[in-house]
């Protein structure tokens, strides 16, 4: 029978501490420490067998019953940054500095501008890098958890055990770090996290650069990028763009989707920019906007439900193949947008929800903090360093990866506290009302930011409500994005294209309400993703009648659209009619583009994208009243709309008419401000399209009648269900003064009979 001499003897507290992984300060117990002219060093090497001091060449002594191993000694024998050689079990030797001999790495100004909310470029120093410190290579991890009783590194190079690298806290700032010699790039990671309740938390480093490809879910050390840009002069131009000025039509993309290998699984950002680089430039857009590639753990969300702010997504390549995509979309004349998303997350246990295990991120009360109709998470506007961890978030895509702007994702969800919220499940502001005033804050100072840091760059908000002055200057009192989202344009263009054409004139509204606000914001015009998922149909479905009317409704659409007033966004496979509805989980079906129909919708958004560049008066006066005319709004007996479109001078005139209804309509007269030629530049019902080819032989010439209240009209041939862009080309000054000398005889008359009277 064992006896108390027998037992081994009493762990002292400190270090029963570090052995059962709850030490908030292992530095207190590990490392060197002196006493006088001596030294003690201790070391925590779970699974070893023995151990060395190497600068002393002696053994360490390991306590009895534990993985602790000590030395003492005198001081000059063990200098400041010392190496241990130990052995495991399988007899496998590790040499390597002890990570608890070095000093905090961590700037205290840093830490302090986190702590204020104003560290722009938090991923700097939050996160993993490589780096050095006295010399010696390693990784330096830090975390924000500020309720955590422990949190240690975790990683395939400790055998994910979380006893082998416990952090130090700093201070009251809730910063966890760690820097650990010897282990470089490559390697994957976690966060350990014991709360104050004693419970385990493995988590994600909420700012890491890269992690595995789903379903893993660690962080991956990232290499220090080798890429090297060749974007110099899009970055320059960009910076001194008029953009509000300038043709912007965006083709919006999801990777997974928009095209896969012979055998199913996704390409490579570097392949994937080269298909898309061609193709876009063939179809004429000037940017691409990327649902989101924040890293997200499943492919159902599309992106929208993002656990890795700072990575993108592992499925389609490393960080440096994501920036060749967009720096070889720039050297083809192509702008890249993000799709990001700080308006909620997922409850992933493993990602940021509970992170410390408290409501660190996101709000405590699920009347703030959770969205149930999508089961996610709403950040805390309010917290500094969580705003902070969204400022630096949106900097890193602009810095790291040059992108031209971000389209920022749910904005009325984030501006209103009883969004999507029934009485009783919501709690007002200080005020009383339903506005978010945190979030609004924390909008305002991300565009400031971004815009400041970068200018050229866009911020994008998909806002769907009447909020306003969203994208108006936050000097002015408005929210300061780039541009807004056309939701209700949208809305009522679907709306009334979707009815039978035999009941439009009841419905005429739907498409002249929008000019009662159309200048109020920054507007794009969005057929996007939304619109052709979760039984809404694909965008030819939509239209109503046999298969030719769905067609010709389809390019009527889009004629209707790009000479509205507004930028403009198709999704991918709108452009080509794509049948069936998105399939996030399948690529496109291209083999569709082998249907003449098919192909002559996608030429005809190809030549609808070249004569929106071309024509400033399509493109110069987008956000201002002074660039669009009505010239007739009120025909809904016949379902017919006509206007004019004009440069920033005035004197560029692009008229347009439509029809849309199946009935051609034959000498239908518009009035026009200008004599001259009005070249018919594109007529939707062309031949070339699908179309029954039913137009004006080219152009039709302003005649001097009176219509309209107009000086001069033209009598146009109407097709069905389509629309015509008219150039306006001045007439000559001998045209001029023909015309001026055939009207002197009646002026003529009526002087010499006055004079007689």
């Amino acid at each position: 029978m064992a006896t108390a001499t027998q037992q081994a003897p009493k762990v002292p507290e400190p270090l029963q501490r570090i052995i059962e992984a709850r030490h908030h300060d292992p530095f207190e117990v590990l490392g060197r420490h002196l006493e006088g002219d001596r030294a003690v060093v201790r070391v925590f090497l779970p699974g070893a067998e023995s151990a060395t001091l190497v600068e002393a060449s002696e053994p360490f002594a390991r306590i009895e019953g534990t993985d602790f191993f000590v030395w003492e000694g005198p001081a000059s024998k063990v200098p400041e940054r010392y190496r241990i050689d130990w052995s495991d079990a399988a007899g496998q030797r590790h040499v390597h500095h002890d990570p608890y001999c070095f000093p905090p790495q961590l700037p205290d100004f840093d830490l302090h501008l986190f702590g204020e909310g104003r560290h722009w470029h938090a991923y700097r120093f939050l996160g993993s890098h490589l780096t050095d410190a006295d010399g010696v290579s390693g990784v330096q991890f830090a975390v924000w958890a500020p309720s955590a009783e422990r949190v240690s590194v975790v990683g395939d190079f400790n055998r994910w055990d979380g006893r082998a690298h416990p952090m130090r806290v700093r201070g009251g700032t809730g910063v966890w770090e760690l820097f650990i010699p010897g282990i470089g790039q490559g390697g994957f990671y976690k966060y350990e996290i014991r709360d104050r309740a004693t419970n385990i938390h493995v988590k994600i480093d909420p700012y890491a650069q890269a992690f595995q490809e789903r379903p893993q879910t660690a962080g991956f050390i990232c290499p220090e990028s080798r890429f090297r840009w060749a974007d110099q002069a899009w970055l320059a131009a960009r910076a001194d763009s008029d953009w509000q000025h300038r043709p912007f039509s965006v083709y919006e993309v999801h990777l997974g989707s928009w095209q896969r290998g012979e055998d199913g699984d996704f390409l490579n950002y570097r392949v994937l920019a080269k298909q898309l680089a061609d193709y876009v430039t063939e179809l004429g857009f000037t940017h691409i906007e990327l649902l989101p590639i924040t890293e997200h753990p499943l492919d159902a969300s599309w992106g929208y439900q993002c656990t890795g702010y700072f990575a993108p997504s592992a499925r389609f390549g490393s960080p440096d193949d994501f920036r060749f995509f967009v720096d070889y979309l720039h050297r083809r004349g192509i702008g890249v947008l993000l799709d990001w998303v700080p308006a909620h997350f997922p409850k992933d246990a493993y990602a940021l929800a509970r992170f410390d295990g408290t409501a660190l991120y996101e709000h405590a009360d699920p009347r703030m903090g959770e969205h149930k109709d999508w089961g996610t998470l709403i950040f805390n506007f309010g917290r500094n360093e969580v705003k902070n961890f969204l400022l630096s978030s949106a900097l890193y895509w602009l810095d790291e990866f040059h992108l031209d702007g971000l389209r920022v994702d749910a904005v009325a969800s984030m501006l209103y506290l009883d969004y999507s919220r029934n009485a009783g499940e919501w709690i007002p502001n200080k005020y009383g009302g339903n506005e978010n005033l945190e979030a609004v804050d924390f909008i305002r100072q991300l565009n400031t930011v971004t815009h400041e840091q970068h200018p050229g760059t866009l911020m994008i908000a998909e806002e769907s409500t009447a909020w306003p002055a969203v994208s108006r200057p936050t000097y002015l009192g408005g929210l300061g994005f780039s541009m807004k989202w056309n939701m209700g344009w949208m809305h009522d263009t679907l709306s009334y294209m979707q009815k039978d054409p035999i009941y439009r004139h009841y419905h005429h509204d739907l498409l002249t309400f929008g000019l009662l606000y159309a200048f109020t914001e920054n507007f794009v015009l969005p057929f996007s993703h939304d619109e052709v998922v979760h039984g809404k149909k694909s965008m030819l479905d939509k239209m109503p009648g046999d298969a030719w009317q769905k067609f010709a409704s389809l390019r009527l659409l889009y004629t209707f659209m790009f000479s509205y007033p507004g930028k403009k966004l198709l999704f991918q496979g709108c452009e080509f009619a794509h049948g069936a509805e998105w399939d996030f989980d399948a690529a496109m079906d291209w083999d569709l583009l082998e249907r003449p129909q098919h192909e002559g919708i996608k030429q005809i958004v190809s030549d609808l994208n070249r004569l929106y560049r071309e024509q400033p008066a399509l493109h110069e006066v987008d956000f201002d009243s002074a660039g669009f005319e009505w010239i007739d709004c009120h025909d809904s007996s016949q379902s017919v709309l006509s206007y004019l479109r004009k440069d920033r001078s005035g004197k560029q005139i692009v008229a347009a008419a439509f029809n849309f209804t199946p009935v051609p309509r034959t000498d239908y007269r518009i009035g026009v401000p200008e004599p001259g030629f009005y070249r018919e530049a594109l007529n939707s019902d062309a031949e070339l399209y699908g179309g029954s080819n039913v137009g004006n032989q080219g152009g039709v010439e302003a005649e001097p009648v009176s219509w309209m209240g107009r000086p001069y009209s033209i009598p146009i041939a109407l097709p069905p269900l389509a629309g015509l862009i008219l150039v306006h080309e001045p007439a000559s000054d001998d045209a001029l003064e023909s015309e001026a000398e055939a009207r002197l005889p009646d002026v003529a008359l009526t002087s010499t009979s006055a004079e007689a009277s």
